[in-house]
């Protein structure tokens, strides 16, 4: 018994095994194909929709019944608003009992590689009521991928289950977005009477979590709200990195889902904003950002490092003050649009520093960034200073207003302005340039201006140090035209300049246009550094005139020696020609330079320290004719006394900035002969003018004695003077020559004085002063010299009565008031003494009058009478005279005259000295006969007389012999 019992467990065993085995093994041997259609009507009727199985078809009872479908399609694909799966394998679990009944009730679905396309928006066969076969049901999708309308959904891993008829349906699992993981948790609720179903959604991604809380509506859609966190935005969107939280409504529609009134916290930055994804008729994501200040550093970096996305999104935003590399943009709008690789900048706007506006648009192509711009800035300098490039000008700058547009082109390796066209202060301007990066940045601009001042937008530079450092750091290259270029109150028309910086060296390679009507062209290379270097400076400057040399003084020369040059070019010098070269560092500039001006040739050198704002050098100035040059500074008939002759003038020059000096120098122009040394200074308040000048020979003009012309004697404010004067010859008359003349010149304050003045003149000793006060109203001289033992000249004054010979003292003092000649001879007062010995009157002849006088017969007598009172000459042996001036006129207070036997005359009258008219009477006494033996002594005679009257260059000469003539005839 026993061992039929153990024989039996035995075979009980080995059936149970065979049968199990048999459970395992059989169906997977079986071949279910011909199951394939009642199958698949079997899935469609539970599934309502059309289910074909492509592939193989299993059964495995074992340990649980699972039929597994290969390539299975369910759905329409013609109909796009229908689901549509497409599953490498499909596993579904089956209930035991049912199957043993006959029947298919699924419990668990797994679709392996499946591609799920769900219409969007959702059509009829999607119920916010799951259908009854899912009342139980446990699926599973593995390696997926979904696709709702165009959105795409890429390794999607997930676990929808339910557990009865009143239970919520969960879904819980994780999918691929932009590479990152993202694991999602979702909870449907069983919709009620009313259709509406709640839903609640949980995502996490990236460190960021999301939760929505809401519900699905009948109509269709779904509202709630949303709450999201997390440490960095970046990974999200195309944002800056930083935690971020953020609060608001959340709505859905068939093609719509939107995050608005979203309270935001960017990074510690409150902000407004919304979200809005767009799913129909196409995928856009839209973001808008509302913000008082934001960082535009991390935003701009973050969009041109994000990565090309599928889904077009675009960016509003919308900041009250916002930062740009240091800089801060106020009211800043406008929107950023990405789609794939391309960026679309659109209503850009900000306010720059200075009130500046901007307006931009422009999108990327390829790897390059195009932009179209307009700006409006009232003041551009403050705009320019804001943005980090200061422009130091020569003096107060006032604001400059521009505007204009361009077309900028950013690339990765450089930055380009095209088309630009702008007014600056009201003057048009165009060009172009590039500015390339890298390790040396280099700037190529070509520019187009109708006027531009210099001196407003840069000043000259005053710490080399810092010029070379600002400029050392890149390489540039600059054109620009412009009809009207000033600096300093110099214009350039028709300006050009081409130049160039490479590796902190300068290089102009041409500067040129016309200045005063003057061609000027100028080149050079300078190696910047604290202490820069130049080299083949070159200079070529070409007019008609000598005006355009005022333009190459400094600002402060041309203030005081300007007048020099105006005056050469209104006396019309001729055609000016300038050649100047030079080399070295700013310590000890030599320079070269040789000017053709007309007839004249200047050539010279020197040598600059102009740190130590000094220098040294020689000059030479040659002139065939001195009288053609020196005419305009001279005036006309400058050749009658200057004499004919060359010009030439060689000095040694040093000067710093305090004043000039010539250690010596040498002249001959025409008759002139000097030499000596002089300093001009204008460290004061004027001008000051020191020195010693030594003339062989000085040649003075003419004096025009009656001429209305002003002598400028207001002018002698303009400078200050110290001088040691010393001639050996002026010729004040060819006959009588001054003589060995010393003095010393002070001119202070508009106040001229000669004092000490020492010298001869013909034969005599000369002393006196002269003081001429140009600070006056009317100009006041005054004039107090002494001459001794003097010679005077035959004739003394050419006219028709006049002293001839012998020897003279002369006393004067002299003060008159005026502005020219005929003025001051007007106002001449003082007074005049003379004695002179030896010497002869020409124009009338006393002895031959005396003699006349005794001529027996009467007739005869007065008429030789006539003629010797208006011919002639009388030798005198004294004559002396003293005479009042006063308001121009010179009255005779005493004038005797005394000669050999018996010759004595008298004279009283006035000389108008400004009409050059004569007033006198001169009266000598006549010849007599004595009376007989015994006879009374004779009546006196009455004195013989001359009336001088008239032009003193033509006086009119009237003998006066009446009364002699009575007398005489009494006498019988």
């Amino acid at each position: 018994m026993r061992r039929l019992a153990a024989w039996a467990s035995l075979g009980l065993v080995a059936s149970c095994l065979l049968l199990g085995g048999a459970l395992y093994y059989v169906p997977r041997l079986l071949d279910w194909d011909h199951y394939r259609d009642r199958l698949a009507d079997l899935a469609a009727q539970r599934l309502g929709l059309p289910v074909e199985l492509q592939g193989k078809v299993h059964l495995v009872l074992l340990p649980q019944p699972v039929i597994e479908a290969d390539r299975v399609l369910i759905g329409t694909p013609a109909a796009a608003d229908e689901v549509l799966v497409r599953a490498e394998t499909l596993r579904l679990r089956l209930g035991l009992p049912a199957l043993l009944a006959g029947r298919l009730e699924p419990r668990a679905v797994a679709l392996v590689g499946a591609e799920l396309r769900l219409p969007w928006p959702p059509g009829p066969n999607l119920m916010t009521r799951p259908p009854t076969w899912l009342t139980s049901l446990d699926a599973r999708l593995e390696r997926a991928r979904v696709a709702i309308g165009a959105a795409t959904l890429e390794g999607v891993s997930a676990r929808l289950s339910t557990g009865g008829p009143a239970d919520a349906l969960h879904a819980e699992g994780e999918l691929r977005w932009r590479n990152q993981p993202v694991r999602f948790m979702a909870t449907l609720g069983r919709a009620g009477y009313d259709m509406v179903a709640p839903l609640d959604l949980t995502v996490a991604a990236a460190g960021a979590t999301a939760a929505a809380r809401g519900a699905l509506l009948p109509e269709g859609g779904y509202e709630g709200r949303l709450e999201a966190s997390g440490g960095d935005l970046g990974a999200l969107l195309p944002a800056p990195s930083g935690p971020f939280r953020a609060t608001g409504r959340l709505s859905a529609s068939a093609d719509l889902l939107a995050a608005d009134e979203l309270a935001l916290d960017l990074n510690g930055v409150p902000a407004r904003g919304a979200l809005t994804l767009r799913v129909a008729p196409a995928a856009r994501l839209d973001v808008t950002l509302n913000a008082g200040r934001l960082d535009l550093d991390a935003w701009v970096r973050a969009l041109r490092q994000a990565p090309a996305t599928a889904t077009p999104t675009g960016i509003d935003l919308s900041v009250e003050a916002a930062t740009l590399r240091g800089i801060t943009l106020r009211r800043l709008r406008g929107g950023v649009f990405l789609e794939g690789e391309r960026r679309t900048l659109s209503d850009v706007s900000a306010l720059l520093p200075g009130d500046a506006e901007v307006e931009l648009a422009g999108a990327t192509a390829g790897g390059r960034l195009e932009i179209g711009l307009r700006f409006t800035a009232p003041d551009l300098r403050e705009t320019l200073g804001g943005l980090g490039v200061a422009l130091p000008a020569a003096g107060p700058a006032p604001p400059h207003a521009a505007t204009g547009r361009m077309r900028l082109v950013l690339e990765e390796t450089q930055l380009s302005v095209a088309e630009l066209q702008a007014s600056l202060d009201g003057a048009r301007l165009s060009g172009a340039g590039v500015l390339r990066f890298g390790e040396r940045p280099a700037l190529g601009l070509g520019l187009t201006l109708d006027r531009l001042a210099l001196d407003t937008w840069m000043a000259a530079p005053s710490d080399w140090g810092a010029v070379a450092q600002g400029l050392g750091g890149f390489d540039a290259n600059l054109r620009l035209a412009a009809d009207a270029l000033s600096w300093q109150g110099t214009t350039m028309e028709r300006a050009s300049v081409d130049a160039a910086l490479e590796r902190g060296r300068l290089t102009l390679r041409r500067l040129a246009g016309r200045v005063a009507g003057a061609d000027l062209a100028l080149s050079g290379v300078a190696q910047l550094a604290a202490s820069p270097r130049f080299s083949d400076l070159s200079l070529e400057l070409g007019g008609p005139s000598v005006a355009p040399l005022a333009v190459l003084l400094p600002g402060a020369w041309r203030e005081r020696l300007g007048w020099l040059v105006n005056a050469g070019a209104e006396g019309g010098a001729g055609p000016l020609a300038l050649r100047a070269s030079g080399s070295g560092g700013l310590e000890a500039l030599a320079l070269r330079a040789e000017v053709d001006l007309g007839e004249a040739r200047l050539e010279g050198g020197a040598t600059l320290d102009l740190p130590g704002r000094r220098g040294s050098g020689r000059l030479t100035l040659r002139h065939p004719g001195a009288p053609r040059a020196l005419g305009a500074m001279l005036g006309p008939g400058v050749a009658g006394w200057l004499g004919e002759g060359s010009l030439s003038l060689v000095a040694s020059l040093s000067g710093t900035s305090n004043g000039l000096a010539t250690e010596n120098f040498d002249l001959v122009a025409g008759g002139l002969r000097a030499r000596g040394q002089l300093a001009l200074g204008w460290g004061g308040e004027r001008p000051r003018l020191t020195g010693k000048v030594v003339a062989e020979r000085l040649p003075l003009p003419p004096w025009r004695w009656r001429s209305a012309e002003p002598l400028g004697l207001d002018r002698l404010g303009l400078l200050d003077a110290e001088l040691a004067l010393e001639a050996g010859e002026i010729a004040l008359a060819e006959d009588a020559p001054l003589t060995g003349m010393a003095g010393s010149l002070r001119l202070a304050g508009g106040v001229l004085r000669l004092d000490n003045l020492r010298g001869q003149l013909g034969g005599g000793a000369l002393q006196g002063s002269l003081q001429i006060d140009g600070t006056a109203a009317r100009p006041r001289l005054a004039l107090d010299g002494r001459l001794e033992g003097a010679t005077l000249p035959a004739p003394l004054f050419g006219l028709p009565l006049d002293l001839a010979g012998g020897r003279a003292d002369v006393t004067l003092r002299a003060a008159a008031e005026g502005h020219g000649t005929a003025a001051l001879l007007a106002t001449l007062g003082g007074e005049l003494r003379l004695s002179a010995r030896d010497g002869v009157l020409t124009g009338m002849d006393l002895r031959a009058a005396a003699a006349a006088s005794a001529l027996p017969q009467q007739p005869a007598a007065e008429a030789a009478l006539r003629r010797a009172l208006t011919e002639g000459e009388t030798a005198y042996a004294t004559l002396d005279l003293l005479a009042r001036l006063a308001d121009g006129r010179a009255t005779l207070a005493e004038a005797r005259l005394t000669g050999e036997g018996g010759v004595a005359a008298t004279a009283s009258g006035t000389i108008d000295l400004g009409r050059g008219a004569l007033d006198l009477r001169i009266a000598a006494r006549p010849g007599g006969g004595e009376g007989g033996e015994g006879s009374p002594p004779p009546d006196p005679a009455p004195d013989l007389g001359l009336r001088v009257t008239g032009p003193a260059a033509g006086p009119r000469r009237i003998p006066e012999i009446s009364a002699w003539a009575r007398w005489r005839a009494e006498r019988g």
